[in-house]
């Protein structure tokens, strides 16, 4: 679990290459990054060596990656700008920097080997590639709130504002703690705090009706003054629900996004990204603006503008919800009476809790900080061990999500994992686990194989289905053998029949999708006898 000093090192790295006009493959470093922190024990950028390229590359790499050996090239340019950037940031020294190059020229003459040899390839990447390189490298296997498609996200269209329709989402909230000192950053409030100051040393006073005087509003040393103004009695995290409802539900007349028609629009636009949970790209909330204004909007603007008012963040992957402003949505929902629920702390469940939780779908950054803070609560053994007894019949996909959270435990997880081998659904799992870490294990038998593959291909039966084009060409790169298929109708696997007709449906080749079939019908055949 890595995510948060990767992030760190990516934002850091795309910014290294922008200043020096440097391309960056950030995805790849970014994977080199992930396995060297979930395998290798590295904890920060300075850990990195000659012999992490060499495990990278050589070993993890050909046993996890669906990767052709023409790739090659591209992963070791990716290593090797991540040591220009090591060195340039005093991440690794001068020498240390030119043994990394020198070893990276040998990996690049030895990796597409590497890469095409099957006695190389891990268990799951050897069975299980048809499933996709997402669930194959082993990352968390779950149901997401910003999973990626073939294309860009959609801020897809509610069908109803009213608060009997189109239930909203769960939605995790910040501490208070967290919440009051996000309220330190917000520009808005600080530059009302500014106004409210700046007025008293003026000794101006409001006009008969309670309104900022127009002399004032002109001489104001803040952005839209009027606006501020507004806002003078909203303090606290109190205030602060006030405030957003404020912006959102009074006429504000373009004080917030500066086009009046898309504050009147600003309900629809942040509701959306309340429903995604998630970061979109700008290019995304542009399609959205230029549904509700002119095309010649600037959509940057707009959104520094949201940022301003403490609505939006933005980062390089793109702009999403503040924290702040989940809060007061959720406040302003709750105060028209609108069923809007808070998803739970995974990291305080137990291990049922954590997997029924990711099973309801989250945004990926969330899952993965949950899972991070309930592995931090226990020892290796401990965690694997629980995750192992929940999983135990448990339906494939809830299997899925613990085993795959137990494959990024190390060494000291060993004991739980040699307990389940007499369990026939954790066997081959738990043989993978050994066997990926040079332990001894014992041998998977041709059963066991053609169950696990039954099991893995059921894991994958929901994205699947969410899209068959990108599974149908996952499969078409490197699909199940027709002998593997044709002897599958015999696992004794509650899922057999469906992942026979998903292969039979998907498989590109005649002779593999015809297997498939045969093989279903076999299947459900048994399943009446």
């Amino acid at each position: 679990m890595s995510i948060e000093w990767v992030n760190r090192a990516i934002d850091d790295l795309r910014a290294w290459g922008r200043a020096r006009g440097v391309e960056v493959d950030a995805d790849e470093v970014r994977l080199l990054c992930d396995y060297a922190s979930d395998y290798l024990g590295v904890n920060e950028l300075a850990d990195f060596a000659p012999s992490t390229f060499d495990d990278l590359l050589l070993s993890i790499y050909p046993r996890k990656v669906i990767a052709p050996p023409e790739s090659a090239p591209e992963s070791v340019a990716a290593a090797r700008t991540l040591v220009d950037y090591l060195e340039s940031s005093g991440a690794a020294g001068a020498d240390g920097a030119r043994a990394m190059r020198a070893r990276l020229s040998e990996i690049a003459e030895e990796m597409p080997a590497a890469l095409a040899d099957p006695a190389n390839f891990g268990m799951a990447k050897s069975l299980f590639s048809s499933i996709g390189p997402e669930s194959l490298e082993q990352d968390i296997a779950i149901p997401s709130a910003d999973a990626p498609g073939s294309a860009l996200p959609e801020i897809e269209e509610a069908p109803c504002d009213c608060p009997a329709c189109t239930p909203l989402p769960a939605v995790r909230l910040a501490s208070p703690q967290d919440l009051e000192a996000a309220l330190g950053g917000v520009a808005l409030l600080a530059d009302r705090d500014r106004l409210l100051a700046w007025l008293g040393d003026r000794g101006s006073t409001p006009t008969a009706k309670g309104a900022l005087r127009a002399k004032d509003a002109a001489a104001a040393p803040v952005p839209e003054p009027r606006l501020l103004w507004a806002l003078a009695g909203h303090t606290g995290l109190g205030g602060w629900a006030s405030t957003v409802a404020h912006l959102v539900e009074h006429d504000t007349a373009g004080a917030v996004t500066g086009l009046p028609e898309l504050d009147d629009a600003l309900y629809d636009l942040l509701d959306r990204l309340y429903r995604l949970q998630a970061r979109v790209p700008d290019e995304v909330v542009a399609d959205h603006v230029f549904e509700l204004a002119d095309a010649d909007v600037d959509v940057d603007a707009v959104l520094d503008r949201l940022a301003w008012c403490g609505l939006v963040e933005r980062r390089h992957d793109g702009a999403g919800l503040s924290p702040l402003a989940v809060w007061g949505l959720r406040e302003l929902y709750l105060a028209h009476g609108r069923d809007a629920p808070e998803a739970p702390d995974l990291a305080v469940a137990d291990a049922v809790g954590l997997i029924e939780g990711l099973l309801d779908g989250m945004p990926t950054e969330a899952a993965e900080h949950d899972i991070e803070r309930w592995l931090a609560g226990r020892t290796p053994e401990q965690a694997a061990a629980e995750l192992l007894a929940a999983a135990t019949g448990a339906p494939a996909v809830a299997r899925g999500i613990a085993v795959t959270i137990v494959d990024h435990l190390g060494a000291a997880a060993e004991p739980a994992l040699r307990a389940v081998l007499d369990d026939e659904e954790l066997r081959p799992h738990a043989i993978h686990w050994l066997t990926s870490r040079g332990l001894p294990a014992p041998p998977l038998t041709q059963d066991e194989l053609l169950w696990v593959s039954v099991d893995m291909l059921a894991l994958a039966m929901p994205a699947a289905q969410e899209d068959p084009e990108i599974f149908a060409e996952n499969m078409a790169a490197s699909g199940p053998p027709a002998h593997l298929i044709e002897e599958m109708w015999r696992v004794d696997h509650p899922d057999v029949v469906e992942v026979l007709e998903l292969l039979g449906r998907s498989l590109p080749g005649s002779g593999e999708a015809k297997a498939a079939r045969k093989a279903a019908f076999k299947a459900r055949s048994r399943a009446i006898r």
